[in-house]
């Protein structure tokens, strides 16, 4: 009897060790370190668990940028899991000349800049992580105070890859994306740049882009438009007589909305569906007398809050949200669509921006009559137009002077 009691007890021992080994090796496959399960887990929760601090005011006189400004706090910290949707072959330049090289090794901007910030916002973005953290912003920087529904039922309906992206590199020649950025300074007035505009890749205009009777000094080429609901319709009203009396349309064109209000979201929503829109101060409006009759939700361009929100940490933090009329703070449309352009683009110029002899023209090209330039209180044109010096003196774009 004692020899298969032996045998038996040696089997199960057998198959315990066996068990053992599976267990472990199991354990060790999904939870070691190095493990690309364990790093996933460990990714999200470190996505999911990171900290909102917000980045301290410093205090900002009108001279050139401090680099004390790059000790801020990193924004895009607070970006949930998932918020990377760009795909690396679209996402990445190969362009030899990328002004995002430049900007990396450049002492003042290289930790400015942030090139992984999602700059679009999209159905891929919209997450419970996301809305708990954005409704304690304001808007332009986030939802706070806005109905839920409302941007969700916004957001969703730009799931497509078109709306994660401002453009496909696919198919453009040498891998460099030429951009310019036209704002509507009187600088422009006379300055015959029109064919060097429409030479690029891609052209971004915004608000009161006239451009009938100004072909030889501004173009005539429109990739996107970038506009708040609110700036678009007083441009309409305000320079209807100087030739603007309809938003750019063509079938190619993109347009980009700068979330600053719920009408924005409401706008955009009844763009993508074609509808009259429904509700709010642009109740019954028609979006198709703006952007054409075509509804396809590809020709619509959301700027992510996170995005808005970077931009004005990073570079457009002015001592204007001090004031009384802090709340309403946001940099222009012109620097918005600017510093789009500079996070997107491989090589960017500027036209029609603020110099620093923006006394010597008028406020815009198109006026009949010289007007100094309004500086309104909700921007801060002084700040930006040291941005513009610096970036173009550290080669990383190029500022139209004369």
């Amino acid at each position: 009897m004692g020899a298969p009691r032996w045998k038996r007890i040696c089997l199960l021992l057998l198959v315990g060790l066996a068990f053992s080994v599976v267990f472990f090796g199991h354990y060790y496959s999904t939870s070691s370190p190095g493990s690309p399960r364990a790093a996933s887990r460990l990714l999200q929760r470190e996505a999911l668990g990171s900290a909102q601090a917000e980045i301290p005011h410093n205090v900002r006189s009108h001279g050139l940028m401090s680099a004390s400004l790059m000790k801020r706090g990193n924004p895009t910290k607070e970006l949930s899991k998932g918020e990377n949707p760009n795909h690396p072959k679209e996402k990445s330049s190969l362009c030899p000349r990328s002004l995002q090289s430049k900007a990396k090794s450049n002492p003042v901007f290289g930790k400015r800049f942030d090139f992984d910030i999602p700059v679009l916002m999209w159905k891929q973005h919209f997450n419970p992580e996301t809305w708990d953290r954005l409704k304690e912003r304001n808007v332009p920087y986030g939802w706070r105070g806005l109905p839920y529904a409302a941007i969700a039922s916004t957001v969703q309906l730009l799931n497509s890859s078109a709306n994660s992206r401002l453009f496909s590199r696919i198919g453009l020649p040498d891998n460099c994306i030429r951009c310019a950025v036209v704002g509507n300074g009187g600088i422009l007035n006379g300055s015959r740049q029109g064919k060097e505009i429409d030479a690029h890749d891609f052209v971004f205009r915004l608000n009161g882009a006239v451009t009938k009777g100004f072909e030889e000094d501004v173009g005539t080429k429109t990739s996107f438009y970038g506009f708040t609901v609110n700036t678009m319709k007083n441009s309409l009203i305000a320079y209807a007589e100087d030739g603007f009396t309809q938003v750019p349309q063509a079938k190619d064109i993109r347009y980009i909305f700068i979330p600053s209000d719920i009408r924005d979201y409401i706008m955009l929503r009844s763009a993508v569906l074609g509808v009259p829109v429904p509700e709010g101060s642009d109740k019954r409006d028609e979006p198709h007398k703006y952007f054409g009759p075509e509804a396809s939700s590809r020709k619509f361009k959301l700027l992510h809050p996170e995005f808005m929100y970077y931009l004005t940490e990073r570079f457009l933090r002015s001592e204007l949200i001090k004031t009384q009329f802090g709340h309403l703070y946001m940099p222009s449309t012109g620097a918005v669509m600017l510093l789009t352009a500079l996070h997107t683009c491989d090589q960017v110029s500027a036209y029609g921006f603020i110099t620093q002899n923006y006394k010597t023209f008028s406020d815009h090209y198109y006026d009949r009559e010289k007007k100094p330039l309004v500086f309104y209180a909700n921007h801060d044109m002084l700040l930006e137009a040291e941005l513009w010096k610096s970036l173009h003196q550290g080669g990383i774009m190029k500022l139209y002077q004369r």
